[in-house]
């Protein structure tokens, strides 16, 4: 076994004239949970598409479950479980039926009812593809992908349409197969998931790997500064963003003998991190910025 279950060294590819993915490197150690951030068009799913030997590169060294994908055969391919964006499922045969076809195409797959049960269609088992809500689909094409019982799940945006509770039941899914040592690489734009269930996170924004680290590790690297807000005499709101808010509430509080009305410090989130980062960010101090 690698050392590293994805090794990835200046990842290069270019539609044309346009560069969809410009030296990126990464590292994901097996059993890990990686997630991949970026807005569209950043080159997450391109990334991704390389990874599983779907889309060829233009440039660098990739390195997946110890064979380059982009000459690695049908053994490895086995070894692979994908979650496309779009739909994969016939639409004539029922969830069952399926589910156990996919099973078939790999030497070692899981049992087909308890992964239909994993991703919570055992009521719909018997009913056709087509019949399926758009979340339910979705579900049924994360069973594909895990039937294989793969070394490797890549995950491309794969909770585009759950529910609040479809979305839970497939973050305990996740979680299961990552306790028994599946190596996880997901593409998101849910950034409460991406929180809550990657070990680490990339960013990558115009084809350029931008941060790389725990989400704890982005959220003090990035997002260092908290924004103070409270509200004048009169009722006018006010605040300021800096990196040392209680110097900041002595001030105000030296400024309204006490009490400092409407008071409030709101810390970076991920998101705001991740906003920042990715360059989509529209935060701005108010115009009461080191007025206090």
């Amino acid at each position: 076994m690698t050392q590293q279950a994805v090794r990835v060294r200046g990842l290069r590819k270019t539609y044309g004239a346009i560069t969809a993915l410009d030296g990126v490197d990464l590292d994901i150690q097996h059993g890990e949970v990686f997630g991949v951030l970026g807005p569209n068009g950043a080159g997450k799913s391109t990334t991704v598409e390389i990874l599983q030997g779907h889309r060829k590169r233009n440039g660098g060294d990739v390195n997946v479950l110890g064979r380059d994908p982009a000459s690695a055969g049908r053994d490895w391919r086995s070894r692979i479980g994908i979650v496309w964006q779009d739909e994969s499922a016939p639409a004539e045969l029922t969830v069952e039926e399926t589910v156990r076809h996919f099973a078939r195409f790999y030497p070692r797959p899981r049992d087909p009812g308890e992964v239909i049960g994993l991703v919570g269609l055992e009521a719909r088992a018997g009913s056709r593809v087509k019949a399926l809500s758009g979340g339910q689909r979705r579900r049924l094409d994360v069973a594909l992908g895990v039937i294989g019982g793969p070394e490797l799940l890549l995950l491309d945006e794969p909770t585009t349409g759950f529910d609040p509770a479809a979305r839970r039941q497939f973050w305990h899914l996740i979680r299961k197969l990552a306790e028994e040592g599946t190596t996880i690489v997901l593409t998101t734009h849910y950034l409460e998931e991406a929180e809550e269930l990657a070990d680490r996170l990339a960013v990558i924004a115009s084809g350029r790997l931008v941060a790389e680290g725990t989400p704890a590790e982005l959220r003090d690297r990035y997002g260092s500064s908290a924004t103070v807000h409270w509200t004048e005499p009169g009722g006018r709101p006010r605040s300021t963003e800096t990196t040392t808010p209680t110097r900041t509430v002595a001030t105000l509080m030296r400024r309204f003998d006490g009490e400092i009305p409407g008071l409030r410090i709101a810390r970076p989130t991920l998101e705001d991190v991740y906003l920042r980062l990715s360059g989509q960010s529209t935060d701005r101090a108010a115009d009461g910025e080191n007025a206090c």
